[in-house]
């Protein structure tokens, strides 16, 4: 390596890395990154590679990385080296004569992936939205992680939004002690600002940048598997949309149905893969896809190869500009067109690694016995009858690579869903096991009732099959959404 490029300070959004590696055609990048994880010296630290298409490493990547890992006989530092990270410019170092020189270049962490967003959305439409006469007025919530000088500069020097509502705009080593993950939960600051219906528009960031939250006055909370379906719908706001044109949606299995709806509406292809954004590069490399999202609050296009929170809030900005409604009309008026997809998630983090693995094994034990395929449940008075089991497994419609047990899923009848997996993503040490359940509703009138209350059928289904509260010992899940 002759040339690293890195972010001033230190900080750069895991977007922005990827349009970075896309624009000065870079082998791969390296994000040292806490995610949506607890960080600072107690907390999560993770790295991840990404390759020169600017999204996440894929496995056989990964597996050609390891194997040359277990060959290297020796290796190079330079303990000496300096490097002054606030200092924008490229510096040159002279390393044992393997590279003259090495070059490291300190860049604005904002500049590049700005000039991208430019291209792709109507920067005047949205700034007459957050200044014109009608202003709208918006509460940005940073998280303390990497995102405060991305919403500064974007949403408030570019785009014209008050300075007082991007909070939580300086990043912290922990984050200030908190989550910095975008949900329900978490975001306090948020959900608190948006209960006095004085703001139209609330968004929450994690630590990278990637993952994000939507609320609209009141905090009407947008569901991210609603958030991508809306967009998908009104990609025709979107300048760069309308001149490239929409290829197809994707979305991971564990996410609701609703994209699919809309790509059946548009007579789009829809691809459904494992969990896991590389599973999207192939399919936006190829030309299959323009738009995808996955349940964990995580949306993108094919402008970069990564998820993109920032990104995500400016084609919701873009659509309220073009529709001049708010957020919870033009949600309601997307399921009053498509049908709701009522959805949650149920979280059991900290498991034991074993006792995780057998309660999966055996789950599957259960799910792919004959008898179980036609059995139906009685919950009070619904009856949910089984149409498919399976254990997920992808077939990459580009190289072919087949990706096995990536999920658990039941299919009913009526086109309701419950899916169970394990996650590498949860925070802390230990398994996590996700439980996901989903019920569709065409009839509107039926569009606003309690989403535990529409599921609660279902979940009294998932308890009852999996055991998972005798299994583990647990009382019930450490997280919903």
């Amino acid at each position: 390596i002759g040339r690293l490029v890195i972010g001033h300070n230190g900080l750069l959004s895991t977007p922005a890395v990827s349009c970075i590696i896309r624009k000065i055609k870079a082998i791969g990048g390296i994000i040292l990154t806490a995610s949506h994880n607890p960080g600072g010296p107690a907390g999560d630290f993770g790295i991840k590679f990404n390759v020169a298409n600017g999204g996440p490493s894929p496995d056989t990547v990964m597996d050609r990385i390891h194997q040359v890992s277990r060959t290297l006989e020796e290796y190079a530092i330079c303990p000496d080296l300096r490097i002054d990270l606030s200092r924008l410019g490229r510096q040159e170092f002279d390393l044992e004569n393997k590279f003259k020189p090495f070059r490291v270049e300190i860049v604005d962490s904002v500049e590049v992936y700005l000039q991208l967003l430019r291209n792709i959305f109507d920067f005047t439409a949205i700034k007459s939205l957050l200044t014109g006469p009608e202003q709208l007025k918006i509460h940005i919530d940073a998280m303390n992680g990497v995102m405060g000088p991305y919403v500064r500069r974007i949403l408030c020097d570019e785009l014209g939004a008050p300075a007082n509502s991007a909070v939580n705009c300086v990043p912290l080593e922990d984050f200030g002690g908190c989550p910095p993950e975008p949900n329900l939960t978490y975001a306090t600051t948020l959900v608190d600002a948006m209960k006095g219906g004085e703001v139209g528009f609330g968004a929450a960031f994690d630590a990278d940048g990637d993952r994000y939250m939507i609320l609209g006055e009141n905090g009407f909370f947008v569901n991210p598997a609603d958030s991508v379906a809306v967009m998908a719908a009104n990609l025709a706001a979107i300048p760069y949309f309308r001149q490239h044109g929409v290829k197809g949606f994707a979305r991971s299995m564990a996410t609701s149905t609703a994209l699919d709806r809309v790509a059946k509406a548009m007579k789009l292809a829809l691809y459904e893969t494992p969990t896991g954004w590389r599973y999207f590069g192939n399919l936006m490399d190829s030309g299959r896809c323009s738009l995808c999202g996955e349940e964990s609050f995580g949306t993108g296009s094919d402008h970069i190869r990564e998820k993109d929170g920032l990104w995500s809030v400016l084609v919701w900005l873009s659509i309220m500009a073009a529709r001049k409604q708010g957020v919870e009309q033009i949600v309601r008026e997307h399921w009053a067109k498509f049908g709701r997809n009522y959805f949650c998630r149920f979280d059991y983090e900290g498991l034991d690694p074993r006792a995780a693995f057998y309660f999966m094994r055996d789950l599957e034990a259960v799910i792919s016995d004959k008898e179980f395929r036609s059995q139906k449940f009685a919950v009070g008075e619904h009856i949910y009858s089984v149409e498919k089991a399976d254990n997920f497994e992808y077939i990459d419609p580009v190289d072919g690579t087949v990706s096995r047990n990536q999920g658990l899923r039941i299919v009913f009848t009526d086109a309701s869903r419950l899916v169970f997996r394990m996650s590498g993503s949860g925070g802390g040490t230990g398994s996590t096991v996700r439980i996901y359940a989903e019920s569709f509703e065409r009839d509107p009138e039926r569009h606003s009732r309690e989403t535990q209350v529409v599921l609660g059928p279902l979940i009294a289904i998932a308890l009852k099959i999996s055991s998972i509260h005798e299994r583990t010992g647990r009382r019930g899940p450490n997280v919903i959404t």
